[in-house]
């Protein structure tokens, strides 16, 4: 046999094997240290779940045709890595407590009027004053013009807010006639904000403050004896199970924000950040007003073809019998926030503006 020995093939490729190790692992740290979070955060399969939490029941058409769409086509464009999983009918945190919420964490995204937090929005809600809108595709892009201009940011630093947007004109259902405002005295009437209900007060109605979902059994108790609504609500919280009465008065409109944790947006992937950026501010607010403006149509024209008694004041502010009241309500709003230091009239006539520049 030979004696052939093989000591040192071995001893080379060990050499070989080791050099190459050590070539792999500089280049794998190199990698990280220039660049491997961000490679990661963009090509990463992980999947985030955002919990948004709201007040409106499951089957309203807002949430049907808005919010679950809109948490759909986020998802499509993330390619499923952007989940928004949606808590309706206040599952997650109360009606009023939902935008403080999503400030503190316990939930991602909350979606809250602005007059169920009293004195926390002073500025937005000039908004909701008489004469501001005549729909909801008019409010929603005044709340969202107001905030992209600077006029009302302020109000919002603690928060990443996704967009804002409005409902339509807010009306009256009663259980008896109201065709002027001296059939309102003494009425004890459900108000969703304070500057509805400084405008009641002025009207002659003793206002109430009862959350959305309990509407229908304050109604049923005869807590209260009617409410101020938008019509596309009217069916959401089936007050026309229970009131047949409705003056057709666009006296306020109410304004909402969608707003998100700041640390949970930020720590977003920049590629993921652009999907919700892409899919709020104006875009969102435009989708949603055209959602509700439909909604309200077809709520007043069921109640027309129900046979309700429907009173209409088309133009309450230029209405002998009603501006007077309305403006009075109007100026005790802005007098209110004049006592803060804020000028409220400049800020009155901002909104006036922006108010006829988005006109539909």
């Amino acid at each position: 046999m030979s004696n052939i020995s093989f000591s040192f093939a071995p001893d080379f490729c060990f050499s070989k094997l080791f050099s190459t190790l050590i070539l792999s692992l500089t280049a794998s740290v190199s990698l990280v240290a220039c660049g491997g979070a961000e490679t990661k955060g963009a090509n990463s399969d992980e999947v985030i779940v955002l919990r948004m939490s709201h007040f409106l029941p499951a089957p309203a058409a807002m949430n049907t045709d808005a919010l679950e769409p809109w948490a759909k086509k986020i998802e499509e464009e993330s390619k499923g890595r952007l989940k928004i999983v949606n808590f309706p009918g206040s599952t997650l945190s109360k009606a009023d407590e939902t935008y403080d919420a999503a400030v503190n964490g316990k939930v991602d995204i909350g979606m809250q009027l602005q007059g169920y937090s009293s004195g926390r929005f002073p500025l937005s809600q000039i908004a909701e004053l008489p004469g501001m809108s005549n729909s909801a595709a008019q409010m929603s892009c005044i709340m969202q013009t107001l905030y992209d201009n600077g006029t009302i940011s302020s109000e919002y630093e603690d928060s990443h807010v996704l967009a804002l947007y409005g409902n339509g004109p807010g009306v009256l259902h009663s259980n008896k006639p109201i065709a002027k405002p001296e059939d309102m005295k003494g009425l004890r009437i459900r108000r969703p904000s304070a500057v509805a209900g400084d405008i009641l007060e002025s009207m002659g109605a003793a206002p109430v403050g009862i959350p959305a979902n309990d509407i229908y059994t304050s109604l049923q108790r005869g807590v209260v004896d009617g409410l101020s609504l938008q019509w596309d609500a009217v069916p959401v919280f089936r007050v026309d199970e229970l009131v047949k009465n409705h003056t057709n008065i666009p006296f306020y409109s109410s304004g909402f924000v969608l707003n998100m944790n700041k640390a949970k947006y930020d720590s977003l992937p920049d590629d993921l950040k652009k999907v919700l950026d892409d899919n709020s501010g104006m875009v969102f607010s435009k989708m949603v007003g055209e959602v509700i403006s439909a909604m309200d149509v077809e709520a007043l024209q069921a109640a027309r073809d129900t046979g309700s008694n429907i009173i209409d004041i088309p133009d309450p502010l230029n209405n002998p019998a009603w501006s007077g009241p309305l403006k009075q309500g109007t100026q005790k709003y802005l007098d209110s926030i004049s006592q803060t230091g804020v000028d409220a009239d400049a800020i009155y006539k901002k909104v006036q503006e922006v108010s006829a520049s988005c006109k539909v």
